[in-house]
């Protein structure tokens, strides 16, 4: 069984043009085994709606962008009355850096609620692992995952580990990220209780982010933590 940290519905036209609807995630999730999926989309009202209808699978993490006027109370609002589970952050769509002070009103909701952020990483100049370790010693009572621990640069991808070893609230997911042997090394060197799996859903198929975890030369313990139990602790699913 696993949990999928990092999933989509929408759709995200334009460069990417991909899309899935709820129910198209559910199939997924029933094909690959999947218990519950931690989704967002910046159309929150979407995630809500879908959260509400499928409780036991879907789990709501909202999605602002700091920049905009009542990001903080969408933030609050969905996190104490929608149940969403955690906080999103894209630091590239968005064009804002980790560690800018519009994103401290929403790490403050997040503490508040003791629930973690997940920011999207590897792309320069907005989302590199740097600025994201200038956050977590900024919080560092707020759990921050860091998706795509460092993505598809080799640099980048060194730096996340680096920075989560610096920092302990500081975990790693794994979707979209290359190299399965960087999974292993993360979980030596970081702890097995520090990473998590993710799809990314509808970017990446969930065949081959599976495949590359299980790739990676995790004993079953490990490859238990990774696929459910961090995710479920962390989250508190």
């Amino acid at each position: 069984m696993k949990i999928d940290a990092h999933a989509h519905i929408g759709d995200f036209g334009g460069w990417a043009n991909v899309a899935c609807n709820p129910d198209e995630l559910l199939a997924l999730m029933r094909l690959h085994n999947v218990e519950r999926s931690c989704v967002f989309y910046w159309d929150n009202s979407m995630v809500r709606k879908a959260a509400a209808e499928h409780p036991r699978k879907i789990t709501g993490i909202v999605w602002p962008d700091p920049r905009q006027k009542g990001a903080r109370d969408l933030v609050h609002r969905a996190l104490t009355e929608w149940h969403f589970k955690g906080v999103k952050l894209h630091p590239l769509i968005h064009a804002f850096l980790p560690n800018d002070e519009i994103v401290y009103p929403i790490m403050e909701e997040a503490r508040k609620a003791k629930v973690p952020v997940l920011i999207h990483s590897g792309h320069a100049p907005f989302s590199l692992p740097w600025s994201i370790g200038e956050l977590a010693e900024n919080f560092r009572d707020v759990a921050i995952v860091m998706l795509h621990m460092g993505h598809g640069h080799g640099v980048y991808i060194q730096a996340a580990l680096s920075v989560a070893k610096r920092y302990d609230n500081v975990y790693l997911e794994t979707s979209g990220m290359p190299m399965h042997t960087k999974i292993k090394e993360a979980v030596q060197e970081i702890g097995e209780e520090r990473v998590m799996y993710g799809s990314d859903v509808p970017f990446h198929d969930p065949s081959v982010e599976i495949a590359r975890v299980c790739a990676s030369g995790l004993s079953q313990s490990q490859l238990e933590k990774v696929f459910y139990s961090n995710a479920k602790e962390v989250l508190k699913l």
